[in-house]
């Protein structure tokens, strides 16, 4: 539509785009309309013009596969639980932890319906999901003559629960159902001509062929259009090209963009601040405008970070760049809630023609954060900027802290920052408590600069306990583990308990509370337990959503850490060797237990945090710069 096209024109960028696709289940999926508006209405506050509205969609699914001649039992076959559903509209997933309860589509229909009028009321463009060729099985009991492919599986999973069926772009019941599908969307609600799908989300095509992967983005784009005339498609073509640069070769990448018209197509280069995809394709080959993004976060992990140096400087290198489509900047996080500074940093930098003085910047943002200045608090957000922002190169913020990582003697703890520099501002930060201590951004961003120095002394110890054991060392794999187990990781659950925003009470109850009867909270509450823990039915990819919450800490992560010492005190004592994929099996006992113990956590903070956090300071500062030294 012209509101693309257009914009391709312009010498400032225009649109500031929001959402991750998998940010709807790692962070949206449990939300109720309070948390939807207060959402929204920061969106606005930052000049958010154009955002993700996948909220809902299932229950036009629903419909459209009845009519299509499913049955309720292939429909429940097909979809996923709730935490899961990100990449069941991907294609990468089917039936893992569902049936999906008809009542979650009713009650998430009736929230996108709020989600939209909210949206469009404070001028932002929302973006509804498209049809992207990925069917159920069912459809080829239905019509056996269709031409599907089955693709491979995805990540670590097995067909069991994924290996989706593809339409082929030249078959006609493509176009049908896509049309059904938008027909059906639009007349429930609405539309704004703006539509998302991706069809090849971290999986290989079945071809290279140019001809084959052009044919797949004009169906898709063909269907959008055969329910309303105008329709433009924003995709993350620029994020698959990035992740899959042996598969996306020049030749692969143009004939995918070329399969749309020219400016009907808006790609959001998704990871932009780390593998910027526009200057490896000529800025896309000039065939459609895109949107500089910055990813920063995968899986919804706690963890300082930040690439703030590319971030200040990447967007205005693509305005720069020869030939540049860009119209505008992006968030992309799969999960938020995290680390504020990065994502104030880059709303800011949309509205601006230079980069900022980050040093400057950084100041003031302390002094606009806590509503006053603080010179301790101004020098711990120096430092914060200089080490654990700044992580420069190949940088992906996804936690490999052993604290967060199955217990293995093979782990190698890496930082990209001086970690003395982050246990100075921790006690410059506490410091500031006699003048901030009323604000509550203060407190929460004391318990974060905490967790992360216990973060970084939890890899301390660990890296004790596997010299020790690798020496034979019985004492001090006693004396580390002992500390590790039972002192830090009790102290840190017990910090983070004293928080609200790092309560798993609160993420679970968020999912039972979606619930329309007590069965169903029982699903949804596995659901989300799972997602934060071995994210599939074997530990398919375990870990990858982890998490800091009270509760988890010492409940998961404790126990795990408990188990793996007293593995290694076994081994030393009775001289039989430790078996890493022995420890793996007892420990996936653990870990699936918790996913299934049904225990009820607090949904209130408790706790004073300044009391906790200066316990923590005296017994652990002192050795911490020791180590950090």
């Amino acid at each position: 539509p012209g509101v693309i096209s257009d914009a391709s024109r312009l010498s400032v960028p225009r649109f500031r785009y929001y959402q991750n696709v998998c940010t709807q289940s790692y962070s949206f999926v449990w939300w109720d309309w309070p948390r939807w508006e207060r959402e929204i209405d920061w969106m606005a506050l930052h000049g958010i013009n154009l955002a993700l509205a996948f909220t809902g969609q299932e229950a036009v699914w629903q419909r459209v596969y009845l009519s299509l001649g499913l049955n309720q039992s292939e429909i429940d076959e097909y979809v996923t639980g709730p935490a899961f559903l990100a990449w069941n509209r991907m294609g990468n997933l089917h039936t893992w932890d569902g049936p999906l309860p008809l009542s979650w589509n009713l009650k998430q229909l009736y929230l996108q319906y709020k989600i939209l009028e909210r949206m469009r009321s404070l001028g932002m463009i929302p973006v509804l999901p498209a049809f992207a060729g990925h069917v159920p099985k069912g459809l080829l009991r239905v019509f056996p003559r269709i031409n599907a492919t089955q693709l491979r599986s995805w990540s670590s999973f097995n067909c069991t629960y994924s290996c989706a069926y593809l339409l082929d772009p030249g078959d006609p019941m493509f176009q049908v159902i896509g049309a059904v599908f938008l027909k059906e969307l639009i007349r429930e609600f609405g539309t704004d001509h703006v539509y998302g799908a991706d069809t090849f989300n971290e999986m290989s095509p079945r071809s290279s062929d140019p001809a084959y992967l052009s044919g797949i983005s004009a169906a898709v784009f063909k269907s959008m259009t055969g329910a309303r005339g105008r329709a433009g498609w924003v995709g993350a073509q620029g994020g698959l090209a990035g992740s899959q640069p042996d598969f996306w070769q020049p030749a692969q990448v143009r004939a995918l963009l070329r399969g749309v018209p020219l400016g009907r197509m808006l790609v959001l280069d998704l990871f932009a601040e780390t593998q910027p995809v526009y200057q490896r394709t000529e800025s896309f080959f000039g065939q459609p405008p895109f949107i500089w993004c910055m990813l920063h976060n995968f899986g919804g992990n706690h963890g300082l970070f930040g690439t703030v140096e590319s971030v200040n400087q990447g967007p205005f290198d693509a305005r720069r760049f020869p030939n540049s489509t860009m119209v505008g900047t992006g968030l992309t996080p799969e999960g938020i809630e995290q680390n504020d500074m990065v994502y104030e940093l880059m709303s800011e930098l949309g509205w601006r023609q230079a980069p900022v003085d980050l040093r400057q910047w950084v100041a003031d943002y302390a002094t606009r954060r806590y509503g006053a200045r603080n010179a301790g608090a101004a020098q711990a957000w120096q430092l914060l900027l200089r080490s654990a922002y700044n992580c420069s190169g190949l940088c992906v913020d996804h936690n490999h802290s052993p604290l967060v990582r199955r217990p293995s003697l093979h782990m190698a703890p890496q930082l990209w920052y001086n970690q003395s520099d982050v246990y100075e501002a921790w006690r410059l930060l506490l410091g500031a408590a006699g003048e901030l201590g009323a604000s509550p951004t203060y407190r929460y961003d004391l318990v974060d600069v905490t967790r992360q120095a216990a973060q970084q002394l939890v890899s301390d110890y660990y890296l004790e306990i596997q010299r020790a054991f690798q020496k034979g060392a019985l004492p001090e794999l006693l004396t580390a583990g002992g500390v590790l187990i039972y002192d830090l990781l009790p102290e840190l659950d017990s910090l983070l308990a004293s928080d609200g925003h790092f309560l798993l009470g609160r993420w679970l109850e968020q999912a039972r509370a979606t619930a329309a009867s007590a069965k169903e909270a029982e699903l949804y509450d596995r659901d989300a337990r799972n997602q934060v823990t071995l994210w599939g039915p074997n530990g398919n990819i375990l870990d990858y959503a982890n998490k800091q919450l009270g509760g988890l800490v010492l409940d998961y992560y404790r126990v795990r850490w408990s188990l793996f010492v007293s593995a290694l005190v076994e081994s030393l004592t009775s001289g039989i060797p430790f078996h890493q994929e022995k420890f793996n099996q007892a420990v996936f006992q653990v870990e699936r237990g918790f996913i299934y113990n049904g225990k009820r956590y607090p949904t209130q903070p408790a706790g004073d945090t300044l009391e906790i956090v200066r316990r923590i300071f005296l017994k652990y500062y002192p050795q911490a710069m020791r180590r950090g030294q």
